[in-house]
């Protein structure tokens, strides 16, 4: 006698559960008609409009950045001397005041100190901005630092080629040349 608990209806649905089993897993491994197979050249195209807009807002902020410095150097070179006016500003009030007390003031010798004074004043503070005489009489005549207005003839033969008198008087500015001297040349 067959026992009831193996039946053939249920050997059959068993199979049909393995076979749905495995076509299940085959499906998995095939290719789902519902996803789209992503195109190589749309991909490319996508990377390439994403690259153009990166580099156009990178363009767009360097020419930004440009714009922004080179403003930046216009106005720095505006107030470039802004601390040395500032400086100056107390000498032109003493100037002033100068000039208002020599209106009143018969005692010239009280006028020439002020005068020596507001003049220490102007040189210390421009020497403290980097700003140096050049001490050109009696040296070498260098076309560096000399512009020569003149040749005579040397009074003496060891000042033949060097600088005799200064017409105008050189300065430099942080060791660079701000103005050359106009010298008289020994010849």
């Amino acid at each position: 006698m067959k026992s009831k608990d193996h039946t053939p209806d249920m050997e059959s649905s068993t199979e049909n559960e393995n076979l749905t089993s495995e076509n299940a897993q085959n499906e998995g491994a095939l290719p789902d008609a519902s996803v789209e197979e992503v195109d190589p050249i749309a991909k490319l195209e996508a990377e390439l409009t994403e690259s153009r807009d990166k580099y156009l807002y990178m363009y767009s902020e360097f020419e930004n950045y440009k714009r922004r410095v080179s403003r930046e150097r216009i106005e720095q070179s505006k107030l470039a001397g802004s601390d040395v006016f500032l400086a100056v500003l107390p000498i032109l009030d003493d100037l002033e005041r100068a000039i208002k007390s020599s209106e009143n003031t018969k005692d010239i010798e009280a006028i020439k100190e002020g005068m020596k004074l507001i003049f220490s004043k102007l040189k210390s503070t421009t020497e403290s901005k980097g700003l140096k005489p050049m001490d050109a009489t009696g040296k070498d005549f260098n076309p560096d630092l000399h512009d020569a207005i003149t040749n005579v003839p040397a009074p003496t033969a060891d000042l033949k080629g060097k600088v005799i008198d200064e017409v105008e008087k050189g300065y430099f500015l942080n060791d660079r040349v701000l103005r050359h001297a106009k010298v008289v040349v020994g010849n």
